[in-house]
């Protein structure tokens, strides 16, 4: 038996009123939120938090595989699913895959890894989605687009949804698209990229899935499939196949958005969070094509509760107070820089010399008297290794200790309003972690008047800067407040 082992998922803590862009730029204001991701968030740190849910309570190490998904990497020309193997801890001789270019990338991913696993070539392969797509300001896509994430873990043992059969069509049809160098999304006529693609690749493609495997749509306990920008075709579709209303997975357009490649994945670990031994779940994707598979939900469903998932992260939100601020996070307007000195160059030799303690947050513990230390500077390339314990004085006896996982307490902070931010102040605070090790990292997701001695914290893998003179996106861990 073979399928989906263990799931996660992401939505950003910040949430915009879909008022404040009727606000800004008049015409026509649409109901509800959208989930927007924080200015240090982007596709690779939210498929991480997505990817570090579904992991919750399994090995990192006994990962053979980690597939990226997304439509808005932030390299043309480096592998992010490397980056974020060595910031999930996972070894080095699994395979790594980024697959783009198209919105069902995320069930692209996931029948690859089946196909891996069915063939022999890796035991389980974790599929991670992110995404942030741009709408132009004052368009119809801004408000309809989303941000969020979410991951699947595939094996073929424990097994809480097994995957039974799949169905694909690939079709050249392309109803919205984005050019080399575009950032914003593109389209079509409206009658022609829902009525010539969505509405007739889609129903085809499920419609495929269910003659193969000699399935109606009375057999489904939920159904799980891609909604357009224009969410009411999401319905229509429904009643194309005759399936039950009540049985159809909502897509969040009201509570987050279309979060293009990874909305399905989303969608499918709502459903997940639901679903009951023996429920047969219908799961299908659309972008240039279509794929669907037919999903038969095990006992061991319930072993997977605990997860922050969806439904956590929908309750756990905040709501922007201005679209201003939407602008600043996502660059699209220029604002004065602080009168600091300018950033120096990244040291791409640094990023690789202290890559482990970068991206996976390690340090050392004693192994004379068990005492935990953080290296403090491998985010700028400063690092001096630790070479003697600062409890028990023991020299050159020490062993990897990862800080990713660990809880933490405030022992200090400040605010600094002069800082370069693009949400001031900044808020850089000392954290002692549970079990032992002090560090000093930058704070994100918080509200500056909540700071305060003594508050609970998690870390969290964030982008510190862009380097533009090198190309160069910086990642680090900061702390949050524990969500959730």
């Amino acid at each position: 038996m073979i399928g989906i082992t263990s799931y996660g998922g992401y939505i950003p803590l910040h949430r915009l009123s879909r008022g404040e862009f009727l606000r800004a730029w008049g015409g026509f204001g649409m109901p509800g939120e959208r989930a927007v991701a924080n200015h240090d968030e982007d596709s690779v740190t939210m498929a991480i938090e997505s990817a570090i849910d579904c992991m919750k309570g399994i090995d990192p190490e006994k990962v053979d595989g980690l597939f990226f998904a997304t439509t808005t990497s932030p390299y043309k020309e480096r592998l992010c699913a490397s980056i974020m193997a060595t910031a999930l801890n996972m070894r080095r001789d699994i395979r790594t895959m980024d697959v783009t270019g198209t919105l069902r990338a995320g069930t692209t991913a996931i029948a690859t890894a089946l196909d891996l696993i069915k063939a022999g070539s890796a035991k389980n392969i974790l599929v991670a989605a992110g995404e942030t797509r741009l709408g132009a300001p004052g368009g119809d896509f801004e408000q309809i687009v989303g941000d969020g994430g979410a991951a699947l873990l595939l094996g073929d043992k424990g097994v809480i949804a097994s995957i039974e059969g799949s169905y694909s069509i690939s079709d050249d049809f392309s109803g919205q698209w984005r050019a080399d160098g575009d950032e914003f999304i593109r389209s079509w006529e409206d009658r022609m990229v829902y009525d010539e693609g969505y509405s007739r690749v889609l129903p085809e493609a499920i419609s495929g899935l269910m003659k193969k495997y000699n399935l109606a749509p009375g057999d489904f306990a939920k159904v799980v499939y891609d909604a357009p920008l224009d969410v009411r075709r999401h319905a229509r579709v429904a009643g194309q196949l005759k399936f039950d209303g009540a049985k159809v997975q909502d897509p969040m357009f009201m509570t987050v958005g279309i979060t293009g490649a990874a909305l399905t994945m989303m969608m499918l670990v709502a459903a997940l969070e639901e679903a009951k031994p023996g429920d047969k779940i219908l799961f299908a994707s659309y972008g240039n094509g279509a794929d669907a598979f037919y999903l038969q939900v095990t006992p061991e469903i319930k072993k997977a509760k605990e997860r922050r998932g969806i439904k956590k992260h929908l309750e756990s939100k905040r709501i922007l107070d201005n679209y201003e601020k939407y602008l600043r996070w996502r660059h699209l307007v220029t604002i004065e820089a602080a009168r600091r000195p300018e950033q120096e160059p990244t040291s791409i030799a640094a990023l690789f010399r202290d890559r482990k303690i970068i991206l996976g947050l390690w340090g050392v513990k004693c192994k004379a008297c068990g005492t935990p230390q953080y290296t403090q500077g491998g985010s700028i390339g400063s690092t001096t290794p630790i070479r003697v314990c600062v409890n028990c004085q023991a020299k050159d006896q020490f062993e990897d200790y990862c800080f990713r996982d660990k809880k933490a307490t405030i022992f200090s902070f400040t605010h600094d309003n002069l800082a370069a931010s693009v949400d001031p102040p900044s808020t850089v605070i000392v954290v002692d972690f549970d079990g032992g090790g002090r560090g000093v990292f930058d704070m994100t997701d918080r509200d500056p008047d909540e700071v305060k001695v003594g508050m609970p914290v998690e870390m969290t893998f964030r982008k510190l800067y862009h380097d533009p003179a090198r190309g160069i996106h910086n990642y680090f861990w900061k702390t949050r407040p524990i969500r959730c």
